[in-house]
């Protein structure tokens, strides 16, 4: 496990998880923005300047947010409604026309706090969006979803998909990944290892487990800082000559926007950024410039 996988399961507690992308008004978030908002406005800044203006404003309006935008404003917890399933005793969300299930010990109230977050990193104008009009999910693609949790990247392409492989280690979100996919079983298989460069108990490589050569058509990464250890487990898979879409998480580190382009280009992979920045101020390095992007899309 990576160190800042270590970090955000270790010392933020899961209950804090989702809470730590909303608004906050504390002096240590009155602080940062304040120190944001100064580098944005420096002669150090290099971003566009119209770009800045548009964050700094949203940040003094706001405060803190992952996601320093308007679009953020849509998204009311109190506006989402939760409903219960007695069959699997599972609180679950309508998205998309269909069932999303959430933890079992997950209150209704921190479900709406998740499920508002999702919402908000999936939005057209997130940098946290995987998709765009012209990088999407094609008809009978077989999918693998890195980073599955919850799994409301897969649900809305279920229907149109012929597999999806989803790696997820923790029990309790496989429970509720078993009940959000019941009805499609021959579409899903469920992994319960961590994908990475090494194969041992709780980890496997993705050449590793793909080793036969099996079809991949998308790749989707979001694995909370270890994105390089699964990239470097899937050399082979990235030296096919097979079309193939990847969207890699960008801002869990402060150079992975660089490292990962830098790699995927030398596999052939012609790359693209999501639209926007990020204020990941998760991470223990978070500094100047303190934008980041969120996800590159590549393709070839």
């Amino acid at each position: 496990m990576s160190l800042v996988r270590n970090i955000y399961k270790n010392v933020v507690p899961e209950k804090l998880r989702w809470k730590i992308y909303r608004f906050k008004s504390n002096k240590r978030a009155e602080k940062l923005r304040n120190e944001i908002i100064s580098f944005l406005n420096s002669s150090k800044n290099t971003f566009p300047k119209e770009e800045t203006d548009k964050i700094s404003k949203f940040l003094k309006e706001q405060g803190i947010h992952v996601f320093p935008y308007d679009f953020t404003l849509k998204y009311t917890p109190d506006n989402i409604e939760v409903h219960h399933d007695k069959k699997y005793n599972l609180n679950y969300v309508i998205h998309q026309g269909k069932k999303l299930f959430f933890k079992k010990n997950s209150s209704e109230k921190r479900i709406k706090d998740q499920y508002s977050f999702l919402l908000n990193e999936q939005d057209v104008e997130s940098a946290h969006q995987y998709l765009s009009n012209e990088f999407n999910i094609e008809l009978d693609s077989v999918l693998v979803d890195a980073g599955v949790a919850e799994g409301i990247f897969v649900l809305p392409f279920i229907d149109k998909i012929k597999h999806a492989y989803l790696f997820e280690t923790d029990v309790e979100w496989i429970e509720a990944l078993n009940a959000t996919f019941a009805d499609y079983k021959d579409k899903v298989t469920i992994v319960n290892k961590f994908i990475a460069n090494k194969d041992d108990t709780m980890n496997i490589k993705l050449d590793t487990f793909f080793k036969n050569g099996a079809k991949i058509d998308f790749i989707k990464i979001d694995v909370d800082g270890a994105e390089q250890e699964l990239l470097n487990g899937a050399k082979e898979i990235l030296a096919r000559k097979e079309p193939l879409k990847i969207a890699i998480c960008t801002y869990h580190n402060q150079n992975d926007e660089m490292d990962f382009t830098k790699m995927l280009n030398h596999y052939n992979f012609k790359t693209t950024l999501s639209n926007n920045y990020m204020l990941f101020y998760l991470d223990k390095n978070f500094k100047e410039p303190y934008l980041r992007r969120g996800i590159i899309r590549a393709q070839k």
